[in-house]
């Protein structure tokens, strides 16, 4: 069986009509159980009558530990909404949290109105488009996303916070590290055109010797979103996770690990975990809006 398979339209269409932009032509899944793990998901969400979003986002990402980390499920010949509740790395991580999540929030327990709502955060405007309406850097990942009542940031609002200025270009400048930019110079002009938006671009963040306070443990909520904010040159986020708190409120990062192999709790309190990391320089913390 090919690692990814298109569910024929047909097949997903006796369902009813999606309320997004993206067809099921337009689709890839990587099973066809995928649709009923997202049912039975959402069903299990709308059960447990949580309805705060970050205790939302942290029942869904427990439901998730142990699924194995596969990098670069997203990519393909062409674009086209992946879903897949099977094989995650950090990023889809988060964008499966999310989507879960909103889903519940709405009252929904359709695969098909997780679709939506994931297709409405990963995309520029969400709406799919060619793989520069992708939305690759977190920084526009946030502001595309809060300008449309998706996510808020709050870490301006977090003690000690403070802000860089940083040009973010680094998709444009290794292109030949991207499978989709590799010889395709026209998609190599678009990436940069959107990275025209990035330059100079300030950006608030948390520095990592402060994770270890107590006003900061306790302004962070599990369940909230947060990124890694690396000193990489023309990068501004390297991994993703969300944050886990013990019942001594000390902090954590649930996330899909490369290193782990898997969704997984990581080992050591979050501040101590960065302090290993030469390229971390601290967080960003985003929540549903």
């Amino acid at each position: 069986m090919k690692a990814f398979r298109i569910i024929s339209v047909a097949l997903l269409l006796m369902g009813g009509l999606l309320s997004q932009a993206a067809t099921t032509a337009q689709m890839r899944f990587h099973c066809s159980g995928d649709t009923t793990t997202l049912d039975r998901l959402l069903l299990e969400g709308q059960q447990s009558g949580i309805s705060q979003p970050e205790a939302l986002v942290s029942f869904y990402a427990h439901k998730l530990l142990g699924t194995p980390y596969v990098a670069h499920t997203l990519e393909g010949d062409n674009e086209m909404l992946t879903i897949n509740i099977d094989q995650l790395d950090c990023t889809t991580f988060v964008e499966t949290l999310y989507a879960l999540a909103r889903t519940t929030l709405q009252g929904r327990q359709s695969w098909r109105d997780y679709a939506a709502n994931l297709e409405s955060l990963r995309y520029r405007g969400g709406v799919m488009g060619d793989y520069s309406t992708r939305l690759h850097y977190i920084s526009l990942w946030i502001i595309d996303n809060f300008s449309r009542g998706n996510l808020v940031e709050v870490t301006p609002d977090l003690p000690h916070a403070t802000t860089m200025v940083k040009t973010i270009n680094f998709m444009s400048a290794h292109a030949d590290s991207y499978q989709s930019l590799k010889g395709d110079s026209a998609m190599v002009v678009k990436i940069k055109r959107m990275e025209d938006g990035l330059r100079n671009h300030q950006m608030p963040y948390l520095k990592k010797m402060w994770l270890n306070k107590d006003d900061v443990r306790q302004a962070l909520h599990a369940g909230d979103f947060v990124g890694l904010v690396t000193r990489i040159d023309g990068l501004d986020i390297s991994h993703l996770g969300i944050i886990e708190k013990d019942e001594n409120g000390e902090i954590y990062l649930l996330d899909a690990s490369m290193s782990g192999g898997k969704v997984m709790i990581e080992s050591e309190p979050l501040g101590r975990w960065l302090k290993s990391g030469k390229n971390t320089l601290g967080i960003r913390v985003f929540r549903l809006k």
